[in-house]
């Protein structure tokens, strides 16, 4: 038997797993159940395991697969919105990526990989087209996309992974905190987290091994937002 943050916290992951293809952060753990601190997280996540509800996986930050499923209860649909339920769009339609057609289905839809980008240090701008990559209709959110596959290892407490594809809504304007697609000084792309405090910006990585990078409003641009991420094992 459950309690109910034991609960909460399983629908929780099984929903962001299905609809981002990546565990939540300890952060938005703690804050979408109400926790003072990621220390209960953390004692909530090892009671699951105890359970058998879930497992972690080896050699891989935060990462965790779901087992099972409260009885009675079938997926995250059948419970109250969670704060990370991306706006999912219908299937069944064709747009032109980077004069790249994109053929799509009620099950995949076919988008522009752009190549590498660096979560470590940053890498030369990337702007040509390389190849498409399929992936579920269900991931993406309203607007344009576009993948990246990831070098490096400096967002790895978020769980996101060497030779990981992730995947990018196009925006130029995100929310504080928010993993962005960071242009640096028009030449360097990165992956990172983005805090703005006055007029600085900051670039987070995930791991305590790279420093955060601070630069003025002008050198940094936003070239789009993360909202999903494929793992191939």
């Amino acid at each position: 038997m459950l309690t109910a943050k034991q609960r909460n916290l399983l629908l929780l992951i099984d929903s962001h797993l299905k609809h981002h293809g990546i565990v939540p952060s300890f952060d938005e753990m703690k804050d979408a159940l109400g926790l003072r601190s990621k220390s209960g997280v953390h004692r909530l996540i090892s009671s699951l395991e105890e359970r058998g509800y879930i497992r972690r996986l080896p050699h891989r930050a935060r990462a965790l697969e779901i087992i099972k499923l409260p009885e009675n209860v079938a997926s995250m649909e059948q419970t109250p919105p969670s704060p990370f339920q991306p706006t999912v769009i219908a299937g069944g339609f064709r747009k032109q990526f980077a004069g790249v057609p994109v053929a799509s289905s009620a099950d995949s839809v076919s988008i522009p990989l752009y190549g590498k980008i660096a979560a470590g240090s940053p890498i030369e701008a990337l702007s040509d087209l390389t190849s498409a990559v399929d992936i579920p209709a269900s991931m993406l959110t309203g607007g344009e996309h576009y993948a990246l596959t990831i070098e490096g290892d400096s967002m790895i407490d978020a769980g996101i992974f060497d030779g990981d594809t992730v995947l990018i809504r196009k925006t130029d304007t995100v929310e504080n905190g928010a993993i962005v697609v960071a242009l640096v000084d028009q030449n360097e792309a990165t992956l990172k987290r983005l805090r703005r405090k006055g007029e600085s910006i900051a670039l987070e990585p995930a791991n305590p091994r790279y420093e955060t990078r601070i630069f003025g409003p002008d050198r940094v641009s936003v070239q789009g937002r993360l909202v999903g991420l494929i793992r191939r094992y």
